[in-house]
């Protein structure tokens, strides 16, 4: 885990993985007796009851789309072949909400032969309902708005958090699947201006894989979308703003592998390749199956876990902590982090010392000083309209050099989540 050894006038800088750093092996999780599937409810407030049409017992083969009863636009394909063991209501944070669906695993794989009828023949439509929660999870509902047409498809070739190596080492290991994937998107979409972002220190594709090449400083965090779309294509996301609303929009490098994968007819792509880094700071490069609980990737590469330890999902930056080692692999799940409870630097309810650190080293120019106080305080509202809440581009440097230990990214997170609760209330009532 990292350490920052001092806060003074000088910003600290931070890097991404370099190649070297990038571990060579790739080490196939078994297949465990039992996974946890994560179907996501649309914010909708009309559709918060609907679940899906399956009850215990019933059996799932490896690709079967599963969709909500009354909305096919939510769905998901079921990487496991196997029995449903229970279906359930699964809270996460910052009000998501799932259908989770437990699955006993069979000991032989059946293929649903939906799935590679869509991938013979790849369409928008064949892509939103099959491709979508496939590993580096894409999304094709933003090629569906034609008042706001896409016209350039970034391919992040790297890790948006430090210490994650995922979409590097697809880009070393699978260039022709990329190849391929970025070939269909062009085909699907009709988006012909494809980048494919690397980082300067880091791997480059070998040979030509249909994208214009850009690369992306070393220091963090470069590689987030609103800087790249300033620092490398020049355009500014106003406030309020996505990518979308300005023609632009990300996929990941192993997003794009999974697609061309799917298409060539090598299979299903229901693996995750993520990056494991233990207690000791070593790191390993995984396959797992998507609904793989964490315990099980644990145990068969020997980490052992320990009352109080943490378990973080995504990088030291922006990564979640997660309650329980059951917790599952899902589509975008690119970093695992455990850490031990003697390295846990802990949060303060210590108030802010005016010492700007947090204003010195914010990318976006916020006055983070003045904005945490209203944050503390609930005044959401207010720390939207006098300090620029919305222009937060979640990079978590501000909590990484606060001396007074407060968790202002937290803070951050949920005074935006707040706001959008409310203005989402607000409008199902009009």
């Amino acid at each position: 885990m990292m350490k920052r050894s001092f806060v003074g006038v000088v910003k600290p800088r931070l890097f991404y993985e370099a190649a070297a750093g990038i571990p060579d092996e790739l080490k196939v999780i078994s297949i465990p007796p039992q996974v946890t599937l994560f179907l996501k409810k649309p914010a909708d407030p009309g559709l918060k009851k609907d679940t899906v049409p399956l009850a215990k017992g019933d059996g799932l083969k490896t690709g079967v789309k599963i969709s909500l009863s009354r909305d096919s636009a939510s769905c998901l394909v079921s990487p496991v072949t196997g029995k449903v063991s229970g279906v359930s209501r699964f809270e996460g944070d910052f009000g998501k909400e799932y259908v989770s669906i437990g699955v006993h695993t069979a000991k032989e794989e059946e293929f649903d032969e939906g799935f590679n009828t869509a991938a013979k023949t790849p369409s928008l439509k064949g892509a939103a309902d099959y491709f979508s929660t496939l590993p580096g999870n894409p999304s094709f509902s933003v090629f569906q708005n034609p008042e706001k047409p896409v016209q350039t498809l970034c391919i992040l070739g790297l890790d948006t958090d430090l210490l994650g190596s995922t979409n590097q080492f697809i880009i070393k290991t699978r260039e022709n699947e990329i190849q391929k994937g970025i070939s269909i998107l062009k085909k699907i979409t009709q988006i012909q201006h494809v980048i494919l972002l690397i980082p300067e220190n880091g791997i480059s594709p070998n040979g030509d894989v249909g994208a214009e090449l850009k690369k992306v400083k070393s220091e963090y965090p470069s590689a987030l979308p609103a800087l790249i779309m300033k620092n490398l294509l020049g355009r500014s996301i106003p406030v309020g703003k996505r990518p979308e609303d300005l023609g632009v929009t990300f996929f990941t490098a192993e997003a794009a592998a999974s697609i061309g994968t799917a298409a060539s007819g090598s299979g299903i792509p229901v693996n995750k390749t993520i990056t494991v880094i233990g207690k000791d700071g070593r790191k390993q490069m995984v396959s797992a199956r998507i609904g793989t609980p964490i315990q099980h990737i644990f145990s068969e590469l020997g980490m052992v876990t320990g009352h109080m330890d943490r378990v973080i999902i995504g990088g030291p930056m922006t990564g979640s902590a997660v309650y329980s080692e059951e917790y599952p692999v899902q589509g975008d799940t690119g970093t695992i982090i455990l850490q031990d409870r003697t390295d846990i630097v802990p949060v303060s309810d210590y108030p802010c010392i005016n010492c700007g650190e947090c204003v010195r080293i914010c990318p976006a120019r916020i006055p983070v000083n003045m904005l945490v106080r209203y944050l503390e305080a609930g005044r959401f509202e207010e720390a939207a309209e006098l300090y620029d809440l919305h222009s937060c581009i979640e990079c978590g440097l501000c909590s990484y050099v606060c001396v007074s230990r407060m968790p202002v990214f937290q803070y951050i997170r949920l005074g935006k989540f707040e706001l959008n609760r409310r203005q989402g209330t607000e409008a199902s009532h009009e």
